[in-house]
């Protein structure tokens, strides 16, 4: 009893609100309200996993399978409001629901089935001191949680790379050349892997680590991110 209480006085006094609308949430609410989550701006890549615009963009950089997108990004629409919070504001467990959303989205048409495991684009240490989290791997944790498919760090950043925001797409590629490896303890050879990140621009970085894990011998390596679109 003293527990409900003292969990109803810190929701009045800090009143749980969406990030997406920063309107107050209901019990049964978590990060978004059921507004918002109707009005994510969705691509429905999942129904085209491979024939669609990201396709074309990492095709010649990579092998190209399956490569989606959760979200389209609007600038100052609701992709870039929730990815400002996850990667400056302290808020990971906005990428925990985003990628459970996703992963709904992936089971109900069968790409549950598609993928032993999943991972995600890793930040260099440094970085990751600095934010205490990786954003990317807090979606890949997501849509784990959905599909029950284990997530595993695979790959590791060698290198601390400038940010990408700036340059061109020939200067990105060129910005992650060499900076990714294969971390030791797991088993790369024959597995069919999800690889995930926040976003794709030029798709470098994401190719980048597609190529590492295609290089160990992954069976396959399909490719997910929260939003795509024009930066």
């Amino acid at each position: 009893m003293r527990f409900t209480f003292w969990e109803d006085f810190l929701a009045l006094v800090f009143p749980k609100t969406c990030a997406g609308c920063n309107q107050s949430l209901f019990d049964f609410e978590y990060m978004l309200c059921k507004a918002c989550i109707a009005s994510l701006p969705m691509t429905n890549y999942h129904l085209q996993p491979q024939n669609n615009d990201l396709v074309v963009k990492v095709m010649g950089l990579t092998k190209p399978n399956l490569v989606m997108s959760f979200l389209r990004f609007t600038k100052g629409g609701m992709s870039q409001r929730l990815l400002h919070q996850l990667k400056y504001k302290n808020k990971p467990e906005i990428g925990i629901e985003l990628g459970q959303l996703y992963g709904y989205l992936l089971k109900d048409v069968g790409l549950d089935k598609n993928w032993d495991m999943i991972t995600a684009v890793p930040l260099h240490r440094n970085k990751f001191r600095r934010r205490g989290y990786n954003q990317s791997e807090q979606f890949g944790l997501g849509i784990s949680k959905s599909l029950g498919i284990p997530y595993v760090p695979l790959i590791v950043r060698h290198i601390y790379t400038e940010t990408q925001t700036s340059k061109s797409r020939i200067e990105r590629l060129d910005n992650v050349a060499s900076v990714f490896g294969i971390d030791g303890s797991f088993e790369v050879q024959g597995q069919r892997i999800l690889l995930v990140d926040d976003v794709m621009t030029t798709g470098a970085t994401l190719t980048s680590c597609a190529n590492v894990l295609l290089n160990a011998n992954a069976k396959v390596v399909d490719m997910a991110v929260i939003a795509a679109g024009k930066f």
